[in-house]
């Protein structure tokens, strides 16, 4: 695959991430539009591993380790959300305000 195209895709996958993120009013979606974000960015890496030094590995290396991350971000972004549920009968962002209570 062509590097343009490749580049065109993780820009694409970035901006809907990004418009997701700023017009999503549930957590989860958002959670869910802050992975995709991560994503893109890990396409980018690992393209530019293979771009600029294809005999090592830094950029896959380094891929893994942020999926690894995001994998424990959403475990604990899914378990505040499931409490924030189970407190306050929403997941909307605008109404989940904890600092009222």
């Amino acid at each position: 695959m062509m590097l343009e195209h490749v580049l065109v895709l993780s820009a694409y996958l970035l901006c809907i991430g990004i418009y997701g993120l700023i017009t999503s009013r549930n957590m989860v979606r958002a959670l869910m539009c802050l992975e995709l974000i991560l994503n893109a960015v890990n396409i980018n890496f690992v393209t530019f591993s293979d771009l600029f030094d294809s005999r090592q590995l830094k950029g896959d290396i380094f891929s893994i380790f942020v999926i690894a991350i995001a994998a424990a971000e959403a475990a604990i972004g899914l378990a505040i959300v499931s409490s924030i549920h189970r407190n306050r009968k929403s997941t909307r962002i605008n109404q989940s305000n904890l600092l009222n209570k």
